[in-house]
């Protein structure tokens, strides 16, 4: 359980914080006084304390500064009817994340709290990985250990990692969905001379549209409606580190013109701001999408893509390095059952031949979720084709039979004809199959939902579910 320490001379507002706190799932102290405050932050393990500026005896600047000569590592966020710009400014440099004034709204508290322990969860990610990057003492060696693998298109892809790292290039990682573009982000950082800097990640997908611009640059206090404290964006936090962009074809224009501006200039405003940021970031990019053709449409910036595509590197679907399909079962399993405790089960050869020679259209991602539902699943030690799901256990189905009843004319035939009347007979059945579930027929036809919406786009294929 999170545990907040409030320090505020006011019995009614720690009474206040206590109940809501409390209510939200938080363990709360609370302490009347600075150094009664100092002396918890001492004795007991906090992960973030609320702490009123203003108070008799010593006041809250003085518990900061006591905080930072005692190298108490404890994030604060303050709480003040009186603090002046020059006051929040002299707070931030002596470590307080966020300061609020009196009065406040609850929820900008919660908001707040929020906030800090996502950075706080961040960087501890950060300094954890540091550290087990250490303990091979290279961070080379550690980061390129986990990529698995050794077939020749991931050993390529490791190869140019290595080459790549030491570069502060700007780099766009290409390929299909659960490819593990965020896992070879992490090993170009912890490979890099950045790598005791924060990597920091950001799903442009993830985020509303209204809000991505404030989470990539931040914002200031009354900056838009909501806007009640300055805050600082992702770019600020991965300041010397590595700010890796997902999704990045899913930016809007508007945002795809201030991005652009800061990979030329390196710097930036935050919303609401004046005041101009320089940031020393590297970017490391990465889409599933067809980034040409957004170019050619007209969705994409041309500028920005070439900007971003300083150093293309295109990750290969796990359909083209099947032999590595045994070394990652076996990873996942170890993995997986190590964390939950349990003895790691025995794959038979019948099911691995169906798990090899399945297409894995959702790639390692999908083989990762896989493996956790065969271990939940299983019927004792030993993994059967039965505990797998019939879309995989059915590929050992011969696969010739039917083309072997094709006779060839003649006369001829037109192949691409035939070919494509094929696949949108199997299109249309997948579809009814799973009653327009786009997720579903995709699954069903071995393809990722992405690939199937472009192919039914491109046959205008316009299926619809009707009733009668």
């Amino acid at each position: 359980m999170i545990r907040i320490l409030v320090i505020d001379d006011e019995e009614a507002i720690r009474d206040l914080l206590t109940d809501y706190l409390q209510s939200k799932g938080y363990d709360v102290v609370t302490s009347p006084d600075g150094e009664s405050g100092l002396a918890h932050l001492k004795e007991t393990k906090f992960d973030l304390f609320l702490l009123d500026l203003m108070m008799p005896g010593m006041s809250g600047m003085d518990v900061l500064r006591e905080t930072v000569a005692e190298k108490i590592e404890v994030p604060s966020i303050i709480i003040t009817a009186n603090a002046s710009v020059q006051t929040a400014v002299e707070a931030v440099k002596l470590g307080a994340f966020d300061y609020i004034s009196k009065p406040f709204d609850l929820e900008d508290i919660h908001l707040a709290i929020t906030r800090l322990l996502d950075y706080s969860r961040l960087r501890e990610e950060n300094r954890s990985l540091k550290s087990e990057l250490k303990k091979k003492n290279t961070y080379n060696k550690r980061a390129l250990d986990k990529i698995i693998g050794k077939s020749a298109p991931i050993q390529s892809v490791i190869k140019f990692v290595e080459k790549i790292a030491d570069s502060d290039s700007t780099v766009l990682i290409t390929g299909e969905s659960g490819t593990g573009k965020e896992l070879i982000a992490k090993n170009i950082h912890y490979s890099s001379p950045r790598a005791g800097k924060p990597f920091v990640p950001l799903n442009c997908a993830a985020i509303p549209k209204d809000i991505l611009e404030s989470e990539l640059f931040g914002h200031e206090k009354g900056a838009f409606t909501g806007a009640i404290n300055t805050r600082i964006g992702r770019f600020e936090l991965a300041n010397q580190g590595t700010l890796f962009l997902d999704e990045i074809g899913e930016l809007a224009p508007a945002l795809q013109v201030k991005l652009l501006r800061v990979l030329q200039e390196r710097e930036f405003e935050r919303v609401g701001g004046i005041k101009t940021l320089k940031v020393d970031v590297r970017i490391i990019a990465a889409t599933n999408r067809n980034l040409e053709q957004a170019v050619e449409d007209g969705r994409f910036r041309e500028d920005l893509y070439y900007r971003l595509n300083v150093i293309p590197l295109k990750l290969p679907p796990l359909k083209e390095m099947r032999e590595d399909i045994p070394l990652l079962i076996d990873h996942f399993i170890t993995h997986m059952s190590k964390r939950k405790g349990k003895a790691s089960p025995t794959i038979s050869e019948e099911t691995m031949k169906c798990l090899t020679s399945y297409n894995w259209p959702g790639n390692v991602r999908e083989l990762e979720n896989l493996v956790e539902r065969m271990l939940i699943l299983k019927e004792g030690e030993v993994v059967s084709p039965a505990d797998l799901p019939e879309r995989i256990s059915s590929r050992t189905v011969d696969r010739t039979s039917a083309s072997r009843e094709q006779v060839l004319s003649s006369a001829g035939v037109d192949l691409n004809s035939m070919l494509e009347d094929i696949e949108n007979n199997m299109i249309l059945q997948a579809l009814t199959i799973s009653k327009g579930v786009k997720s579903k027929a995709a699954t069903l036809l071995g393809l990722n939902r992405t690939t199937l919406i472009e192919k039914m786009k491109k046959k205008a294929i316009d299926f619809k579910i009707t009733t009668e």
